[in-house]
């Protein structure tokens, strides 16, 4: 999700490490099954096995694959599959990709969004981009965007580094630790960021989509939920769950810390029924569009 460690700069790490993302999240690679193995990977992307390696590593410290020595690495979680468990009676759940796809069927797209780095947003616009691309699916009109991400002076609480105080803190590694590991957020954010607004305003640019507005600004607040919104129509809503997990940090360092993994992230689903305003999921839709569009004007900033 960072810069490639080690040789070889940034680029080529993070091209693969979201190709394998786009394909756990489309599917290619289903919950249970298993990746190609390293040798393949690293002749299909033309790089060193060493590259693959840390790619994989970083696709197992966010909970989505599992390698076992001898077995190669099995997808256990995506995007679009989000239970831990196989579970008797199916929990009220709702995910991402096909919010977004139905977003995406309607003439005009309209998506006001509040999240921590946009990773998740990122991958399924991508994945709706490239089917317009191919003709899978229609062409919308027009695109609207309208995105807010925590501020980047903002002190956020995770990831946090579970560091025992001691030498570090009296050294001051501790405090170099943490704003490296606020650094690597700040970047993850940055880069699906441009990679969202480039997926969006290429469709344009190539004429395949005649009007695209995308704006994204900063807002003074922790995010300790994600929102998507399809104005007066359906919202998904769900909580961060703060997690521990290992941290691979740009120069090979695996930390221990606290933090949040957004593709994870319960969902709910709430729809706008016109003929009764006083439903639940009318006044919850009506309430949080009240609430973002009174960020966007007040508290909102340049990103």
């Amino acid at each position: 999700m960072s810069a490639e460690r080690g040789e070889g700069g940034g680029k080529e790490f993070n091209s693969l490490l979201e190709e394998l993302r786009a394909r756990i999240a489309n599917g290619t690679y289903p919950v249970g099954g298993l990746l190609p193995p390293q040798r393949l990977l690293a002749e299909e992307a033309g790089l060193s096995r060493d590259t693959v390696q840390r790619v994989l590593n970083e696709l197992k410290s966010e909970g989505w694959i599992e390698t076992r020595q001898g077995s190669g690495s099995k997808v256990v979680r995506s995007p679009i599959h989000l239970g831990k468990e196989p579970q008797e009676t199916p929990r009220l759940r709702a995910a991402l990709g096909p919010f977004i796809a139905r977003a995406f069927a309607q003439p005009t797209v309209r998506l006001d969004v509040f999240t921590l780095t946009s990773e998740s947003l990122d991958a399924h616009v991508r994945l709706q981009a490239e089917k317009i691309r191919t003709g899978e699916i229609d062409a919308p009109q027009r695109i609207e965007l309208r995105m807010l991400l925590p501020s980047d002076s903002l002190e956020l609480p995770y990831p946090r580094a579970k560091t025992p105080v001691g030498e570090l803190a009296e050294s001051g590694q501790l405090d170099r630790l943490q704003e490296r590991m606020s650094e690597r957020l700040r970047d993850i954010t940055r880069r699906h960021t441009t990679s969202l607004r480039s997926a969006l305003r290429d469709l344009e640019t190539e004429g395949l989509v005649p009007s695209v507005a995308v704006e994204v600004r900063s807002v003074p607040l922790v995010p300790s939920f994600k929102l998507y919104l399809r104005r007066g129509t359906e919202a998904l809503f769900g909580p961060y769950e703060v997690v521990e997990r290992s941290i691979l940090l740009d120069d090979g360092t695996e930390t221990e810390a606290l933090d949040v993994l957004g593709f994870g992230s319960t969902l709910t689903r709430h729809v706008n029924d016109d003929g009764d305003p006083n439903s639940t999921g009318s006044v919850f839709m009506e309430s949080m569009q009240t609430w973002f569009d009174s960020c966007w004007e007040h508290l909102a900033g340049t990103f």
